[in-house]
């Protein structure tokens, strides 16, 4: 669910590393899918990444040079999982004003949802 009239962060750089916006209202139109298929593909090398890292940082015996390209690799996925959020976060509905009110268009959870 989005807000209207938000541009969307999409999950690579323009040029010199300036940040990307698409605005449009179809949250299935081509770009808004290549956009979360790019940010389902960069979630899933940082959960990779970050396996690798663990089994690495595990062995006393790692290459320094290794252990630097771990490093450099975390950093840039860590780079990309912020921009991620970061656009998933001003996607987000803002909250209710008031949770107590009766007629409200805000989202709600059954109390099941909280274990």
């Amino acid at each position: 669910m989005t807000r209207d009239n938000e541009l969307r962060l999409l999950p690579w750089s323009g040029t010199d590393g300036k940040p990307c916006f698409l605005s449009t209202d179809d949250a299935n139109g081509h770009l808004s899918r290549l956009a979360d298929n790019t940010e389902a593909i960069q979630l899933g090398l940082a959960a990779e990444l970050l396996d690798h890292a663990s089994a690495l940082l595990d062995d006393a015996e790692a290459d320094p040079e290794e252990v630097r390209t771990l490093a450099t690799d975390l950093a840039g996925a860590l780079r990309d999982t912020l921009r991620v959020a970061e656009s998933r976060g001003h996607r987000l509905l803002p909250p209710c004003p008031d949770i107590h009110a009766s007629d409200t268009d805000c989202p709600t959870l059954p109390a099941a949802a909280f274990g």
